[in-house]
């Protein structure tokens, strides 16, 4: 088949949700006829699952994965001048969230592996920092050891950004595990997405997770007591039923996507700079994340030729237009800078098949074999 009647798209969800239709439906009717729509029993089991899987005590399911962050460090209490310290090349929620406390986001450098360099936090801790967000970028848990020491010295907080990691272990323990707390994501494009937003947060801190269960639901304690000036960030019991569904296939999902990410390593660490494992790791590959210096023409050789991709993020946090305030100038923050213009997503997504991999790959080596 000639290449541009072949067509890989970046991500294709509709595989997946016919892969999983009756139990979906199945899920959707037994909600529906319970007439409990909103927390209750299906919730409560479901974040009872999820705090096995994470291996902690406690998950609060909340509306979305940007509220997840937001609402670990309003319970922290943070707020107007504080700071806290998060990496430049993430999703803008990872900034945002510190903003909407009223705090303010000290943005910083990256390793090569695109995760927060923790040299870069001890550089930019203050007697004002009140927590630490590090980013598991692409699936892939940051050197957290390392974090938690820096941590530990100045007395504050780390609340992990899980959105995109999880079922991810560091020194055999799991994402969301690691920190005071952490936020995941359950929005539909993630390795365990739902069918509209959803998020949780994970914790083995009781008190903790007994503010945020407050906190999401308007500070009631009881139908008619509010103790607490709340929010409204809720999971609905509807999504909590397709998030079970889903749950008991992720590490099978996750185990593909490591298959998927060792067979693009070995077919293009000669053209491309790969992502590599180290033996401490298990990375799940929300994003399979190569680096070269020709990214955009490839980008567009390969849309030419039936493949989708993606970048993530083209532009860093810093020197978006609403971050101008922070203060930050191009070059600010150099590691950061030089991988945005040099990152490219391939496509990586359990219900690719073999051929279409071997595809992408070959597809990829076409474009610098004709350009040299």
């Amino acid at each position: 088949m000639a290449p541009s009647e072949r067509n890989v798209p970046f991500v294709d969800l509709t595989r997946q949700f016919n892969a999983l239709e009756s139990e979906l439906v199945s899920a959707f009717l037994g909600v529906g006829r319970s007439g409990n729509y909103i927390l209750g029993d299906v919730v409560q089991r479901f974040e009872l699952e999820l705090a096995r899987y994470c291996g902690v005590e406690h998950v609060v399911s909340v509306a979305n994965g940007s509220d997840a962050l937001f609402l670990i460090l309003k319970a922290l209490g943070v707020g107007p001048g504080d700071e806290v310290i998060t990496a430049a090349n993430s999703f803008m929620a990872s900034a945002w969230v510190i903003v909407a406390t009223g705090a303010t986001p000290v943005l910083v450098d990256v390793r090569e592996d695109l995760n927060i360099d923790p040299r870069s936090i001890e550089k930019a801790i203050t007697s004002r920092t009140k927590a630490i967000i590090p980013v598991h970028l692409a699936g892939r848990i940051a050197d957290m050891n390392a974090i938690l020491e820096i941590a530990g010295r100045a007395n504050v907080c780390v609340v992990e950004d899980a959105a995109q990691a999880i079922g991810a272990r560091y020194n055999d323990r799991p994402a969301g595990s690691l920190g005071t707390a952490a936020g995941f994501s359950l929005h539909p494009l993630k390795n365990l997405g739902v069918y509209g937003d959803g998020g949780f947060v994970s914790t083995n801190d009781h008190a903790l997770a007994e503010n945020i269960r407050l906190l999401r639901n308007h500070g009631l304690r009881t139908r008619d007591q509010c103790v607490v000036w709340g929010y409204n960030s809720r999971l609905d019991a509807m999504q909590a039923a397709f998030g079970l569904v889903k749950l008991q296939r992720l590490d099978s999902w996750n185990a593909r996507c490591r298959e998927i990410a060792r067979f693009y390593r070995v077919a293009l660490c000669d053209y491309v700079g790969v992502p590599e494992d180290k033996a401490y790791e298990q990375n799940v590959y929300h994003n399979f994340i190569v680096k070269t210096p020709f990214r955009d023409e490839l980008a567009r050789f390969l849309a030419e030729n039936g493949v989708g991709t993606a970048v993530h993020y083209p532009v860093p946090i810093h020197l978006q237009p609403v971050a101008q305030q922070l203060g930050y100038l191009l070059g600010s923050l150099p590691v950061v800078e030089r991988l945005s213009g040099t990152i490219l997503s391939l496509p990586i997504y359990p219900e690719l098949t073999d051929d279409e991999i071997r595809f992408v790959a070959e597809t990829v080596k076409r474009f610098f074999v004709n350009k040299y």
